[in-house]
């Protein structure tokens, strides 16, 4: 048995011969029929692997696209099972909801089925708990490997847990076990880096945030609305004006949970937003000119960041510093990423990273192998960085 609040595989006991349902995320990219980014799909493979080789019937429950409770061929299943098979390296039937309990019970130990979109049912995002009763007598256990749809009440990812003996994949499992490193349990001091366009879209995240780390390290767009909030002239940069007042109150709640907020003090701006611009330079945020916009943290902040680094042993990093689409503004980005990178190395830094442009940027420096653990998750990451209950990872720990 482990000692954590869920169940894992380790805690299934036999499963020769037992019908396991495994919600996946195999949402993945299509690109003409190919599979352009396999990521997910290699996510599952410790668990459909481990389950295989036990000797399970593995039925792998999943949803593709949004098709709003209607059957969609262009969001079919079947179009991920061969790209699928391909990954996993062993064969991989496809199976409609119409002929599932047959093709269930045909199945010997050790194979492995896809059943057809979720999402084709209606119910399935109403948590419909006449479709949980329905899905449910297709398996003996329930597995959800799923993180990234965790924060999601629906059938597959929540429902069946409250039927059926339920546990977390090996996915999900590394997933928690990060995380609770990161902010569950962490070892202090602890930095956390937000970055992003606006304010508004982590506006939680930074209210819950400053009572958990000892360092707030904001970048992006939205630390333009906090050095407005102090009384800095920002130009033309991207900024929520009418948010100042937020940022104050967040300014106050962290004084008064002994949070340092940090924030970009040389800054690098430009006349116009463009790939290497003529009118590119460095200065001091006191001293941005009016037709100006602040697109990256300065070299001199990013140092004194990665100095503070050196300090924490832990980090929780969601987007980027500045508009590192386009160069040079990836600069700082990549330079703290790199700091991060090398400090975990090292062993003195637990690193968690997560969100869909995180992930992009810490490839782009060549980081994200280097990290502690890189999240894949966008919304259900965010929704844990507000410290809200996941539904999917709340009925796993019942």
């Amino acid at each position: 048995m482990t000692d954590r609040a869920f169940k894992t595989l380790d805690d299934m006991g036999d499963v020769h011969g037992k019908r396991v349902l495994v919600r996946e995320d195999l949402n993945v990219p299509m690109n003409d029929g190919a599979v352009s980014d396999d990521t997910r799909l290699r996510a599952t493979l410790p668990t459909i692997t481990e389950l295989a080789d036990r000797g399970a019937i593995v039925l792998i429950l999943a949803h593709f696209g949004r098709p709003k409770g209607m059957r969609d061929a262009t969001m079919s299943l079947a179009l991920v099972t061969r790209p699928y098979e391909a990954v996993l390296g062993r064969p991989v039937r496809f199976v409609d909801w119409d002929g599932a309990a047959e093709a269930a019970a045909m199945m010997q130990p050790g194979d492995v089925a896809i059943i057809e979109n979720t999402r084709f049912f209606a119910g399935e995002e109403k948590n419909d708990p006449d479709l949980v009763a329905k899905i449910a007598e297709l398996g003996d256990f329930y597995v959800n490997d799923a993180f990234s749809a965790a924060h999601r009440a629906h059938v597959s990812t929540e429902g069946l847990a409250h039927v059926l003996p339920a546990f977390a994949g090996r996915a999900m499992e590394a997933e928690l076990d990060a995380l609770d490193k990161a902010l569950g349990n962490p070892e202090h001091p602890v930095a956390a880096v937000v970055g992003g366009a606006k304010v508004s879209s982590k506006l939680d995240v930074l209210k819950h945030l400053v009572t958990k780390v000892d360092h707030l390290i904001i970048g992006g767009g939205m630390a333009n609305t906090f050095l407005a909030a102090r009384g800095v002239n920002v130009g033309k940069s991207l900024c929520e004006h009418d948010l100042t007042g937020t940022a104050e109150e967040i300014f106050d709640a962290a004084e008064r949970a002994n949070c340092t907020i940090h924030l970009p003090y040389d800054v690098v701006v430009s006349k116009e937003f463009a790939a290497n611009p003529p009118s590119l330079r460095t200065c001091n945020v006191h001293e941005v000119a009016a037709d100006e916009m602040i697109l990256d943290v300065g070299p001199a902040a990013v140092e004194a960041l990665g100095d503070v680094l050196k300090n924490c042993r832990t980090l929780v990093w969601n987007g980027p510093l500045g508009a590192f689409e386009t160069p040079p503004f990836d600069a700082a980005t990549v330079a703290l990423a790199r700091t991060a990178a090398a400090l975990t190395r090292d062993g003195s830094l637990v690193s968690v990273a997560g969100g869909g442009d995180t992930v992009a940027a810490l490839n782009q420096a060549g980081a994200g192998d280097d990290f502690t653990f890189v999240s894949t998750a966008g919304g259900a990451f965010l929704e844990w960085m507000e410290g809200k209950d996941l539904p999917g990872v709340a009925a796993l720990t019942r």
